[in-house]
C-alpha cells in the first residue's frame, strides 16, 4: 500500500509555538500582532498603520530582525521534513537483486570468449601496423563502452542516496544559520561587532560540518561491513553452486563452447575490427564510501595538527616567548582522490592507501621548531648603605650611617620558541611521487573531477574543486594584426581549462605556469627549453607598465615560498587591457589589476626576436 503524499500544507509545530512565545515578549510586538480590519472598508485599519509609522528605527530593526528569524526556522523545518520524507522513500526502496548463478556464469564465459578471441587476432595482426592500431582502437572503444553503461546504470541506482546526501548537506546548512541568527539575537552585544559575529557564524558552520562527516565515516565503516557480509554470502553461494548437479552441467556445457572457439581462432578464423576513439579512463574506480574515509582520515591528520598548534603554548611550557609562522592548514579533497586513483589502476579500498595517506601528510607538512636565547637586561633595586662625617651643635665631629637605594642592570637569558609550519601544497607533490603515466591519469581526473563533481560539496569542503567555465576573452582585432602574437594565442587557448600540475610540461601531463608558457613559446617562434619563472625573465627584455603590448610576458613574485624570495615565481602572457592568459586552476584568462596580483606584481618582461 502506497504512503499518502505529505500535504504542502504547512502545519503549526511546538517550534513554531515557542518561537511565537518568544516574539510575544517584544515591548511593541502586541501593536503588530494582528492586523485589524475596518469594518468598512475590509482594509487594514489606518490607526493600525499610524501605529506601525511610530515605531522607532530599532523597533522596526527588532521586528525584522524576527521575521528573519522565523523565516530561517521555517527552512529548516522544511529542509528537516524533505529530508525525513527522502529517508523515508530510500528505505522503502526494494535492494538491486543480484544476479543469479546461471547468468553470472554465462557473463564470465562470454568475456572469456571475448579475450580469446581478441588474443588470436593480435597474433596474426602484428605484422600489420594499421590494422593493429584499429584493433587497438576497437578495445578501448569497448571498454569505454563498458565504463560509460557501468557509470549511468551506478547514477540511477543511487539517485535516492545521492537525494538524501543533497538533503543532509541542505539541512545542515540551514539549521547552522537558523543557530546562527538565534544565537546573534540573544546576545545583543554581537551585534555591534562584526569580527565577533562572523567568527561565531564560522565556528557553528565549522561544528555542523565536522558532525557530518563524521557520521560519513561512521557510514564508511557500515559499508565495509555490508561488504564482508556480502563476501561471505557469496562464498556460500560458490558452495551451493558446486553441489547443484545442474550448475555443473551448464559449466561443462559453456567451456566446451570456450574450446570450440579457441580451436576456431587457432584454423585463422578472421575477425572483423571497427573503428573506435581510444579515450582514457575519466571516472574514479573506487566505492564513495572508500573516498570518503581516505578523505575522512587526511582531515582527520590535518584536525590534530591544528589542534596541537592551538594548544602549543600549554603543551610545551617553560619558554618566555613563542612565535609561530604558519602557513594555512587545507588540502583540496578532489586532488587527494585522484592522486590515490592515479596511482592504482584498479579501485582500492580505504585499507591499501592508510600507508599513502601518511606519506602525502608528511611530504604536505613541515613543522619545525626552534629555540632562541637572548641576552636581556633587567632594571633591579638595590640597598647600599654610607657613612658620612656630621658636626653637632658644639662643632664636635661624629659619624652618620644611614641607608640609600639605587637601580643596577642585571643579565638574564631570555628563551624564545620559533614554531614554522609549512604547507607544500598537496597537489605540488605530483611530480615527486608519480610517473608520466601516472600523471597521465592524475591530469585526466582533475579536468573531469572524476566524473564526480558532486562528491566533494563546497558547503561542507570549502577548498574542494568545482568543475568552473573558464572565462573567454575576446582578444581586440588590432592586436591579432600581429602574426607573431596571433600564433602565440592561438597555440595557448588550445589548453584552456587544463588543471594546473606541479611540474607538468606537456599536454599530456597538463602544466605549471612556467612549463606552459615555455610550451606556448617553444610551439611558435621559439626555442628556449623548459625554464622556470626566473629563467624566463632572464631571457626577456625588462620593459615597463606603460610599454607593454600583447605577447609580452607577465611575472610576479612572493606567490610560494620560493629558494630565491627575490626572484619571480609566476608568469602569465599579456594580452592586452590589463588582462593575461596564464596557467591558475584551470588555465584561463584573469584580469592583472586585483588585489592581490598587484601585491604580488614583478615587472614585464619582452622576448628577444625570433
Amino acid at each position: 500500500m502506497k504512503k499518502p503524499k505529505p500535504s504542502n500544507q504547512r502545519k503549526p509545530t511546538k517550534i513554531n509555538n515557542k518561537f511565537k512565545q518568544e516574539t510575544e515578549k517584544s515591548k511593541f510586538s502586541e501593536k503588530l500582532r494582528e492586523e485589524p480590519l475596518s469594518a468598512t472598508s475590509g482594509q487594514v485599519d489606518p490607526k493600525f498603520k499610524a501605529d506601525k509609522k511610530s515605531l522607532s528605527k530599532a523597533e522596526k530593526a527588532e521586528l525584522k530582525e524576527n521575521k528573519l528569524l522565523e523565516k530561517s526556522k521555517l527552512r529548516a523545518e522544511k529542509s528537516g521534513t524533505k529530508l525525513d520524507n527522502a529517508r523515508e522513500k530510500l528505505a522503502d526502496k526494494k535492494p538491486c537483486k543480484k544476479p543469479g548463478v546461471i547468468k553470472s556464469v554465462r557473463q564470465i564465459a562470454t568475456a572469456e570468449v571475448t579475450m580469446q578471441a581478441h588474443r588470436k587476432v593480435r597474433e596474426v595482426e602484428r605484422e600489420n601496423v594499421g590494422v593493429e592500431a584499429a584493433h587497438n582502437a576497437e578495445l578501448n572503444a569497448e571498454r569505454v563502452g563498458r565504463a560509460t553503461v557501468r557509470h549511468v546504470k551506478h547514477r540511477v541506482r543511487t539517485h535516492s542516496e545521492r537525494q538524501v546526501k543533497k538533503l543532509e548537506k541542505q539541512n545542515v546548512k540551514r539549521r547552522a544559520d537558523y543557530e546562527y541568527r538565534k544565537t546573534v539575537k540573544e546576545n545583543p552585544e554581537m551585534k555591534k561587532n562584526m569580527l565577533k559575529r562572523q567568527l561565531h557564524k564560522k565556528r557553528i558552520q565549522k561544528k555542523y560540518a565536522e558532525k557530518a562527516r563524521k557520521n560519513t565515516h561512521k557510514a564508511a565503516v557500515s559499508t565495509a561491513k555490508k561488504a564482508k557480509a556480502t563476501a561471505m554470502r557469496v562464498g556460500r553461494a560458490f558452495v551451493r553452486l558446486i553441489k547443484n548437479p545442474k550448475a555443473l552441467l551448464v559449466i561443462g556445457i559453456l567451456l566446451l563452447l570456450i574450446i570450440i572457439v579457441q580451436m576456431c581462432a587457432s584454423m585463422g578464423v578472421s575477425m572483423f575490427t571497427t573503428s573506435g576513439g581510444g579515450v582514457l579512463a575519466t571516472t574514479y574506480l573506487s566505492e564513495d564510501a572508500d573516498m570518503l574515509a581516505a578523505e575522512s582520515a587526511y582531515s582527520a591528520m590535518e584536525s590534530a595538527l591544528q589542534d596541537m598548534l592551538d594548544n602549543y603554548e600549554a603543551l610545551n611550557p617553560g619558554y618566555d616567548e613563542y612565535r609561530f609562522e604558519l602557513d594555512e592548514i587545507w588540502h583540496d579533497p578532489y586532488v587527494l582522490i585522484s592522486m590515490l586513483s592515479a596511482m592504482h589502476e584498479r579501485p582500492w579500498t580505504i585499507g591499501e592507501v592508510q600507508g599513502l595517506l601518511s606519506m602525502f601528510f608528511g611530504m604536505q607538512y613541515t613543522l619545525t621548531e626552534e629555540v632562541t636565547v637572548e641576552t636581556r637586561y633587567r632594571t633591579e633595586e638595590r640597598t647600599g648603605t654610607a657613612t658620612e662625617i656630621r658636626y653637632d651643635d658644639d662643632g664636635e665631629p661624629y659619624e652618620y650611617t644611614y641607608d640609600y637605594t639605587y637601580e643596577v642592570e642585571v643579565p638574564y637569558e631570555y628563551y624564545i620558541m620559533t614554531v614554522t609550519l609549512e604547507n607544500y601544497n598537496l597537489g605540488h607533490l605530483t611530480i615527486h611521487v608519480m610517473n608520466f603515466e601516472q600523471l597521465q591519469r592524475y591530469s585526466i581526473y582533475m579536468r573531469t573531477l572524476g566524473n564526480r563533481p558532486d562528491l566533494f560539496q563546497s558547503g561542507l569542503f570549502p577548498h574542494a574543486s568545482t568543475i568552473r567555465d573558464y572565462e573567454r576573452y575576446e582578444i581586440p582585432p588590432d592586436a591579432l594584426s600581429d602574426p607573431i602574437f596571433a600564433a602565440m594565442i592561438a597555440e595557448a587557448e588550445k589548453y584552456l581549462g587544463f588543471p594546473y600540475v606541479w611540474g607538468g610540461s606537456h599536454p599530456s601531463t597538463s602544466f605549471d605556469c612556467s612549463g606552459y608558457v615555455s610550451w606556448v613559446i617553444n610551439n611558435t617562434f621559439w626555442n628556449v627549453g623548459r625554464l622556470g619563472a626566473k629563467g624566463l625573465y632572464n631571457i626577456c627584455i625588462p620593459i615597463s607598465p606603460t610599454d607593454a603590448r600583447p605577447g609580452d610576458l607577465v611575472f610576479f613574485w612572493k606567490t610560494y615560498r620560493a629558494p630565491d624570495p627575490n626572484a619571480a615565481t609566476h608568469v602569465g602572457i599579456y594580452v592586452g587591457n590589463g588582462m593575461m592568459i596564464h596557467c591558475g586552476n584551470p588555465i584561463s584568462y584573469a584580469s592583472i589589476n586585483t588585489t592581490y596580483w598587484q601585491n604580488h606584481f614583478f615587472g614585464f618582461g619582452r622576448l628577444p626576436p625570433p
